[in-house]
């Protein structure tokens, strides 16, 4: 899994070596043999964790429980990184209203 996400997937998006090191570390956080713990989470909410295998319909289930907008936790930020990005977000907008005047 750690291949074939970390090579195959983003690897060939990838271009600097340091960044192709990057991602490898940081799936060895997630791709890990905790993963097949119950209580194991991707997050400190819980609210992102591997699904239990199952059928297909079960997976999809789990997907519609994921928030439409993904908290700054699961990309390894803090809480305030949802404000800045609102505040962020706010000015572009405002700034390209006034562009339209």
């Amino acid at each position: 899994m750690k291949y074939l996400t970390g090579e195959c997937n983003y690897g060939g998006r990838v271009t600097d070596d340091k960044d192709r090191i990057l991602i490898k570390t940081l799936l060895e956080d997630f791709y890990t043999d905790k993963m097949f713990n119950e209580d194991y989470k991707l997050s400190p909410s819980g609210i992102y964790y591997a699904p239990r295998e199952g059928e297909y319909d079960s997976y999809l289930e789990y997907l519609k429980t994921l928030p439409m907008n993904p908290m700054p936790e699961i990309f390894g930020f803090h809480e305030n990184a949802d404000i800045t990005k609102n505040r962020n977000e706010t000015t572009a907008t405002f700034e390209a209203i006034l562009l339209t005047q």
